[in-house]
């Protein structure tokens, strides 16, 4: 009877997911683009956007079998990859995959925006975060990472319309993980302020 029950004690509780270490998740974030820039600048856009495809689902076997689940955002954009990948083979038109970062940080922005509105902060479950924070602090740093994504995709309209083929894809990896970086550590002051305890960071997890 009792080990039926600690069985069944054990089931109801699932494992939770395995960390990795932040370098190495960062090379699987942005091996691909650094593939795509490479890929680019050798050959032309179709063989940097076919190299980019077969890379985001590399990345994200390679993530499931190192931590048992594949995370929310690179997912979705592994999603995009592959669809305006397509289009851009399909239609025989580059314009595809330079529009695909604009749609999705787009999407991004208006899920984290549109959540908080209806007082549902989703940028835990969008950065697959470990920290916990207080509900005003979730709050604030969903906004800063909402409108952060819309100046992305601001950015990338600007770039790709702009510049030459190979000047974007250098920018996909030496402009926007830049970026991204800095924005990311300007929000520690923040994380740090809003730090909650046991307690207090249960209210946050339903969403």
């Amino acid at each position: 009877m009792r080990d039926t029950q600690t069985k069944a004690a054990t089931n109801a509780c699932p494992t939770p997911a395995k960390r990795i270490n932040p370098l190495v998740k960062l090379g699987l974030e942005f091996g691909p683009l650094a593939l795509f820039f490479v890929a680019s600048a050798r050959s032309n856009l179709y063989v940097a956007t076919a190299t980019l495809m077969v890379g985001v689902v590399i990345a994200l076997a390679a993530s499931y079998a190192l931590t048992g689940k594949v995370p929310t955002m690179p997912l979705v954009t592994a999603i995009a990859v592959l669809f305006f990948g397509g289009l851009t083979f399909y239609f025989d038109n580059p314009m595809f995959i330079k529009v695909k970062p604009t749609i999705v940080n787009c999407l991004f922005g208006t899920a984290l925006l549109g959540g908080l509105a209806f007082g549902k902060p989703l940028l835990p479950i969008l950065l697959d975060t470990a920290f916990k924070l207080d509900d005003d602090g979730w709050k604030k740093l969903t906004f800063r990472w909402g409108l952060f994504f819309f100046i992305l995709a601001a950015l990338n309209e600007v770039v790709w319309r702009t510049q030459s083929d190979v000047f974007w894809a250098g920018f996909k990896v030496f402009g926007t993980m830049p970026i991204t970086i800095l924005f990311a550590l300007a929000q520690v002051p923040l994380i740090m302020r809003h730090e909650a305890t046991d307690t207090e960071a249960t209210t946050t997890k339903d969403f």
